[in-house]
């Protein structure tokens, strides 16, 4: 699983989807490695432009996660898949695949999860949600929307480095569009990456 996402991060989608197939083969049934696999999968698969095999994906891990017991610390546990880190999922994938129905998923993860307005306080999947909201309201036209949400996210701290690139693509979507946004983004982003290495 973790071969997966480390690949997918590097952006070889295909050998990311062979990744997760080869894991959802071996991982026991109704295991938290089972979902993560499989999870893994749809995310590859919205990468490669799948849209159908994407949706079936994120069905079964909606089903598969619905079935799982709560962890005591869910937010504590990176490897216990939990009916929230589904929801997270699917905000997530949806937004890579571009699909307008990732807004709803990534604000309740955002409602959810908020302790306070201090975004130095967020939890890392509010960050992550915040990034997913930014890719849909761009793809949507909400510009101004898309590059706030994307400035909280990168301010708040919690964007952990394997999530960097995801940010550059709203910094570098915003760039394009040549957007009045895009010089705050970009400083935020050179931001982020200092205090993630500050020696580097």
């Amino acid at each position: 699983m973790t071969d997966a996402w480390r690949v997918l991060t590097a952006g070889d989608y295909g050998r990311a989807l062979e990744l997760s197939r080869a894991a959802q083969a071996l991982a026991p049934a109704g295991t938290s490695a089972l979902i993560q696999a499989t999870a893994q999968e749809g995310r590859a698969l919205a990468r490669l432009g799948e849209v159908r095999e994407t949706y079936a994906a994120v069905e079964r891990v909606q089903q598969m996660s619905a079935a799982v017991a709560l962890p005591e610390r869910p937010k504590e546990h990176h490897y216990q898949y939990d009916p929230a880190k589904a929801l997270a999922y699917t905000a997530t994938t949806l937004a890579w695949l571009g699909d307008s129905g990732a807004e709803p998923y990534a604000r309740e993860v955002i409602a959810r999860l908020s302790p306070s307005d201090d975004v130095q306080k967020w939890p890392r999947r509010v960050a992550s949600a915040n990034i997913d909201l930014a890719l849909v309201l761009l793809a949507d036209g909400r510009l101004d929307e898309a590059c706030e949400a994307a400035r909280l996210a990168m301010l708040s701290g919690r964007v952990v480095p394997s999530n960097h690139w995801r940010a550059l693509e709203i910094v570098n979507a915003a760039e394009s569009r040549t957007l009045p946004e895009a010089a705050d983004l970009r400083e935020a982003y050179e931001g982020m990456k200092t205090l993630s290495n500050p020696a580097g």
